[in-house]
């Protein structure tokens, strides 16, 4: 019964392997109807001259470029210290720029900055005593960053 029902969808002129691949489709031409000539080689080609040399150049590209940021690792730490302290100045001076165009908030704070020089004057400056207890703090200060020898 069902041989019956395959034989029935089976379009009429096709013959059908085991494995359901079309063996023998009619009406198509399988006749070479002309001859394939041979390319001509990468060789032959004179531009293959100029090729080679930058393929190679290509592929040996990121080892030339880590030898070349091996030898100048010390130049290129500095640059990109100078850079990065440059560019932090350029964005302090920027964000001060904004801060003091807001308006009382400049005269706010210089109040404040020259309110901080007093007190430090009045309680490190105006007498010896305090002058020698903050030359003490600055010694230890100092002894803890660079060590006794200093």
């Amino acid at each position: 019964m069902e041989s019956q029902a395959q034989e029935k969808t089976i379009p009429q002129g096709l013959d059908i392997d085991p494995q359901g691949l079309d063996t023998d489709p009619q009406g198509l031409d399988t006749e070479v109807s002309g001859t394939l000539t041979k390319q001509p080689s990468m060789t032959d080609q004179p531009w293959q001259e100029w090729l080679e040399p930058v393929v190679d150049l290509l592929s040996n590209a990121s080892d030339y470029i880590g030898q070349w940021f091996n030898a100048y690792k010390q130049l290129l730490t500095t640059l990109g210290i100078v850079l990065f302290a440059i560019i932090s100045v350029k964005v302090i001076v920027a964000v001060l720029g904004a801060i003091s165009d807001v308006p009382l908030l400049a005269p706010v704070l210089q109040l404040v900055g020259l309110t901080h020089t007093a007190w430090f004057a009045w309680r490190y400056l105006w007498k010896a005593s305090n002058r020698q207890e903050l030359m003490a703090e600055f010694d230890a200060l100092r002894n803890q960053i660079f060590g006794e020898n200093a």
